[in-house]
């Protein structure tokens, strides 16, 4: 029995030792300290619930081995532009791009971009119809909602127009929504409603639960299509041709080839816009002054696969103890690669 405990104490040595090290590593590559020493990070979390929670904690936890302290604060996309150009904000992880891409070009003289996106490969968003209707009257792009008579299908609240859930008033990508539906001629036939998306998207849930028909818009990954799963449920509406209001720009072509659930099987399927991404921006005074920040930042990227995974457990639990297992869990089973990013950031 003596032995067997003393080799589990050479064992949890062995442990503690090659995690001084690796901690160790990070102090001797800045010199004296940590870069974080006696400094607080002014973070803001989106106000819009996603993956991007579960991200946010790693980056955190991160930040903290570096030795920063984090305040965080949720604001939506303009409230930070706006805190963050004034001095008032450092960083934010998870601004929808190129959706947010209007009013940040008001204030990049003073907020920098970080990075190519944290989903690698980019995400999809675009208009879904429920798949029993889409099949039922054949519809298989946008535009054909001009007519009235397919329209009245989701006039839920006898408006005498169809009802498109949008995004927040405050999200960006509600303006394309917008811009778009008056482009193609749809205004006198749809109704864009804007609110409280989660609150919004629930009560489409219910509807669609008690099998009628339902119209929005909304991106992958995210919990929308992890519970509305495109090809199951759902559908994802074509555009009839790209367009995008003036000072948005796509990071490539709205056709994406492969497109699971697109209305009647078509490939490549075109999406409201081109590949979206979430993306980092920092107060540039504030990331000139700390170059770990931007060294970080630039390593944080996950699969598409991960952030599916992640939408699933934001299904599961929107409880802020969860999130944060849920990202220490990551963190566990990527060690090394984590660890990697802390050293490579005080290089």
């Amino acid at each position: 029995m003596r032995k067997i405990f003393r080799s589990s104490i050479k064992v949890l040595a062995i442990v503690v030792v090659a995690s001084t090290m690796v901690a160790s590593s990070v102090v001797a590559n800045t010199g004296t300290g940590t870069p974080g020493d006696g400094k607080t990070i002014r973070y803001a979390r989106s106000n819009a619930l996603g993956a991007s929670y579960i991200q946010d904690e790693i980056v955190i936890a991160a930040l903290e081995k570096l030795g920063y302290k984090v305040s965080m604060k949720i604001l939506a996309a303009p409230a930070f532009y706006a805190a963050a150009s004034e001095g008032d904000m450092d960083l934010i992880t998870s601004i929808n791009w190129p959706q947010n891409q209007v009013p940040y070009e008001k204030v990049k003289d003073k907020l920098g971009l970080i990075g190519n996106g944290s989903i690698i490969g980019g995400g999809i968003n675009g208009y879904v119809i429920d798949k029993k209707t889409a099949e039922a009257h054949n519809i298989t792009n946008v535009e054909q909602l001009k007519d009235p008579k397919l329209a009245e299908l989701f006039d839920a609240d006898h408006s005498g127009r169809a009802e498109l859930i949008n995004c927040d008033l405050g999200w960006s990508c509600g303006d394309v929504v917008d811009y778009q539906i008056k482009t193609f001629g749809l205004d006198k036939t749809v109704r864009s409603v804007r609110g409280k998306y989660e609150l919004l998207m629930a009560e489409t849930f219910a509807r669609a639960a008690r099998g009628e028909p339902v119209l929005f818009y909304t991106w992958s990954p995210s919990w929308v299509v992890d519970t509305l799963q495109p090809g199951r449920d759902v559908v994802w509406l074509p555009t009839p041709y790209e367009a995008l209001p003036s000072g948005v720009t796509s990071p490539g072509s709205a056709l994406v080839k492969d497109v699971v659930g697109c209305a009647g099987g078509q490939n490549p399927c075109r999406m409201v816009i081109g590949a979206w991404n979430y993306v980092s921006i920092g107060d540039r005074a504030f990331l000139a002054e700390n170059p770990a920040i931007t060294k970080l930042i630039e390593q944080v990227r996950f699969p598409l696969s991960t952030w599916t995974e992640w939408e699933g457990e934001i299904k599961k639990s929107q409880a802020d103890h969860d999130i944060k297992q849920v990202a220490n869990g990551w963190i566990a089973a990527h060690q090394q690669e984590f660890d990697q990013w802390l050293i490579n950031a005080t290089k």
